[in-house]
């Protein structure tokens, strides 16, 4: 029987946070019901993240690891970690110690009732720019989706596989999964989660990559919502 659950992680020169961020997913889920596996994709670091998974996976069996071959940003590494298995249950966090392992069991924890549950950082530790940023892109999307999640860009999330049915792959998708997931018809809901100050290495995110392209991407998102081909309701000849 295989595993039931894929914890996520996408890397980047997160050198610093992999052996510690192992450990802590390992000591959250030990003896928990969950047969889990933490899988790291390294989306082509130029630091030692790549050996540091090396020597993780030598200390714990339950970790996995994938590498591409050329940087290709957060999305296409959630997209690879998603694609390399088949687990009915899937869980997703950054690989800079900012999310905390201890909120996913009460993530899945609430799959019971629902098919997405994703994290709401209520007390975040980033800076003023990337507090305001957020805020901005809320509003935006609330105006042109009709949609209000409070932090889409949250990426501590738990979820079943099956939910990806309604989900196609792009680059920016790990900012859109839940609206996408959630204007598919699956069941979502939002939950409190820690968030803690970066201890290691530094973010990936400036003013255009977060603002800007994310203002662009929910102008396609727009268009998508309105062409979007649901299910119809159909007789089958007998």
């Amino acid at each position: 029987m295989g595993r039931n659950l894929s914890i996520i992680v996408p890397v980047f020169n997160e050198s610093g946070n992999v052996q510690p961020l192992a450990d802590e997913v390992a000591a959250v889920f030990e003896g928990s019901r969950w047969d889990w596996e933490l899988v790291y994709v390294d989306d082509a670091s130029t630091d030692d993240t790549w050996g540091k998974i090396h020597t993780a996976r030598s200390l714990n069996p339950r970790i996995r690891a994938l590498r591409h071959r050329k940087n290709a940003g957060q999305s296409a590494a959630l997209w690879t970690g998603i694609l390399s298995g088949e687990t009915e249950y899937i869980a997703t966090l950054d690989g800079d110690l900012q999310n905390d392992p201890l909120d996913l069991p009460r993530l899945l924890d609430a799959l019971g009732e629902v098919d997405f549950a994703c994290g709401v950082r209520t007390k975040r530790r980033d800076s003023w720019l990337r507090k305001v940023s957020s805020k901005v892109a809320r509003s935006a999307r609330r105006f042109v989706l009709g949609v209000d999640f409070v932090d889409t860009g949250c990426a501590l999330r738990g979820f079943r596989r099956c939910t990806l049915r309604c989900v196609f792959p792009f680059n920016g998708l790990h900012r859109f999964l839940p609206i996408l997931v959630h204007a598919g018809g699956f069941k979502t809901r939002e939950l409190p989660i820690n968030h803690r100050p970066r201890v290691s290495g530094v973010s990936k995110y400036g003013v255009w990559n977060r603002v800007g392209r994310g203002l662009m991407d929910l102008c396609a998102m727009a268009w998508y919502q309105r062409r979007r081909l649901d299910p119809v309701e159909h007789d089958e000849l007998k």
